[in-house]
């Protein structure tokens, strides 16, 4: 995923994020830095004269700027893992993400890339510690998405996991969220041997 946003950013995983936005030269991402802007939000949130006062670009080049920075993804996540305190070994685990962005989506913002290309995303659930990846799903996101992750409970204990929300067209908008769990023993087969 990572590899895809810089084909499609034309950049280097070591590279600022601030040069994905048109017009900005190494000087000039140089002087934002200085300034501690080192992300597109950070440029969103500046005052307009403080902004115009650093970038000194001529209107036509800020038009870009802003047209940029308003197709660059801000989207609210959030999750729930499903029955969590009734968690049993071999049991599923269901992760509930809710995915939200104020800006209808159009085509990546990728002058570099050869054609025109639609931002995709995937949602992983993964465990650091073993470093193994436990669900993935893949989405297009206009709007408002819902998406249900699962995966099968591992033996009795306490985990930890990371839900991560990654592009695959733009760099510096990834998210990740820790969560744990305890699993219980699964059920025992002598409720079943009753009779």
């Amino acid at each position: 995923m990572e590899l895809a946003q810089m084909v499609t950013q034309a950049m280097w995983g070591k590279d600022s994020y601030l040069k994905q936005l048109p017009h900005f030269t190494l000087e000039l991402i140089k002087k934002c830095q200085e300034k501690k802007i080192e992300s597109i939000f950070d440029v969103m949130e500046m005052e307009d004269d403080d902004r115009n006062e650093l970038l000194q670009l001529m209107e036509e080049q800020m038009a870009d700027v802003a047209r940029f920075c308003n197709k660059y993804p801000n989207i609210e996540m959030s999750f729930e893992v499903q029955e969590k305190e009734s968690l049993h070994s071999g049991s599923p685990v269901n992760v509930l993400v809710s995915l939200e962005r104020d800006e209808l989506v159009g085509q990546v913002v990728a002058p570099f890339f050869p054609q025109k290309r639609e931002e995709r995303w995937s949602v992983v659930i993964g465990d650091n510690k073993s470093n193994s990846l436990l669900s993935i799903r893949r989405l297009t996101l206009q709007q408002k998405a819902k998406v249900k992750l699962d995966f099968v409970a591992p033996s009795p204990g306490h985990y930890n996991y990371t839900i991560f929300f990654m592009s695959d067209a733009y760099m510096g908008c990834d998210q990740e969220y820790k969560f744990s769990i305890d699993v219980k023993e699964g059920d025992s087969e002598s409720e079943s041997d009753s009779d």
